[in-house]
């Protein structure tokens, strides 16, 4: 092992008692402590301008922080990129360049190390600096060693960093194209009323057709990742609600939408034409809610203009039920986990019926989901509970098919 390589190492341990922070953040630092110089960061190039990424600038914030921003005509970089300037100044006032410029006795410089932070593919990033506010003629070759290898190591998290970025802008491309290509549609599953039997509702599924092909779920998910949930869902629930103009007033239309999106700026907005009382807000839960209250106070929102609420999830485990307890829903849907063999297993049966009754005891409704056979229907209805969907009474449909279902009458045609 090299004696820089040694002291690198040996640098990154006693830097490491900085606690949990990143690598990069650990070296700047470190660096800094080791030369025992003032200030240390790493830097990224924007255009014509030099963008400060980590900084460790003890007691000098306000002029050195994470984000600041320096002409790169201003500062040192050009130069020392190009050769006019060396990458060790022990002392700037033996540099004709570095006196000359304005930043020199502003900060004042009175010592600078920099070197350039290279990418694997061999892209100038930005630049590893320490800078001393008095001449500094200890600084020596080793010294310019170790600032290259610390800005190697920097490089390296560097590069990860820019290829997630890279990959997060490329998934907010591809979500942001399924919403303008109209590579997003809707698919109406029927809600049925047991007794008498006829349809009641209809809830809105989300279906894509960009690509990579995958389920639904797949799709939001990835774009809750990148920070696209909302917009993707209240495209969605857009889509879905036009609908509306087409169905008798007595049917209603049931649209998903996530907490995260319930709280966006412009998520009420959605519903303002729309016939409140036609439509019923699905709030789904796949993540705990840290506060309630503000998700009430918006949901209350929408429940004083007439648009009911429904919770999911109902018997698939705690954080379902915490749900319910917590939003007070006027419609409360049994989980397929729940619904699924119902007629031969007597736990399952038990627990719908406790739903039941809560439901009764609360003033909402139960809406079972996922009916596939017979046998299930009848143990649903035998159990008390008269709003059930699933295959059994009706797959997704297209608009189209759903609105023939209401065919307008001959006298309203003529009118």
């Amino acid at each position: 092992m090299s004696a820089a390589q040694h002291d690198l190492n040996s640098i990154i341990l006693r830097g490491a008692r900085f606690g949990a922070a990143g690598t990069l953040e650990r070296a700047v630092r470190a660096i800094r402590t080791h030369l025992g110089l003032d200030v240390a960061y790493a830097s990224e190039f924007v255009g014509d301008t030099m963008v400060l990424r980590e900084v460790d600038a003890p007691g000098l914030e306000q002029m050195a922080h994470k984000g600041a921003a320096f002409p790169l005509d201003a500062v040192y970089c050009r130069d020392i990129l190009a050769g006019r300037l060396p990458e060790l100044i022990p002392d700037t006032a033996a540099e004709p360049i570095a006196l000359a410029k304005p930043i020199t006795a502003a900060l004042p410089i009175g010592s600078h190390l920099s070197v350039p932070i290279r990418l694997p593919d061999g892209t100038v990033y930005g630049m590893f600096c320490c800078i001393g506010f008095q001449p500094n003629p200890s600084l020596n070759g080793r010294d310019l060693q170790m600032m290259k290898a610390f800005a190697e190591l920097a490089a390296h998290e560097i590069d990860d960093q820019v290829a997630q970025a890279r990959d997060t802008r490329a998934r907010e491309a591809r979500i942001q194209a399924v919403i303008d290509r109209g590579e997003l549609t809707i698919a109406y599953q029927p809600i049925w009323s047991l007794a008498p039997r006829r349809v009641v509702g209809f809830e809105c599924l989300a279906r894509f057709s960009g690509s990579p092909n995958r389920p639904p779920n797949e799709w939001f998910a990835e774009a809750a990742e990148v920070g696209r949930g909302p917009a993707l869902e209240i495209a969605a629930i857009r889509l879905g609600l036009k609908a509306l103009a087409g169905l008798p007033s007595d049917i209603y239309l049931a649209v998903n939408a996530s907490p995260e999106t319930v709280m966006a700026p412009d998520f009420l907005a959605t519903f303002a034409d729309v016939p409140p009382r036609q439509v019923v807000l699905e709030v789904t839960e796949h993540a705990s809610v840290a506060c309630y209250d503000g998700l009430v106070e918006r949901l209350a929102a929408l429940r004083g203009r007439g648009v009911r609420l429904a919770v999911d999830d109902a018997g698939a485990g705690y954080s379902g039920l915490h749900h319910i307890l917590q939003l007070r829903p006027d419609l409360i849907k049994l989980d397929m986990a729940l619904t699924r063999d119902i007629d031969s297993d007597p736990a399952r049966q038990a627990l719908a019926a406790a739903l039941v009754a809560f439901a009764y005891d609360t003033d909402s409704r139960i809406i079972a989901e996922g009916v596939e056979t017979p046998q299930e229907l009848e143990t649903l209805r035998s159990l008390g509970i008269d709003r059930a969907q699933g295959y059994l009474l009706g797959r997704p449909m297209a608009r189209a098919a759903m609105l023939e279902l209401f065919p307008v009458p001959d006298g309203l045609l003529l009118a």
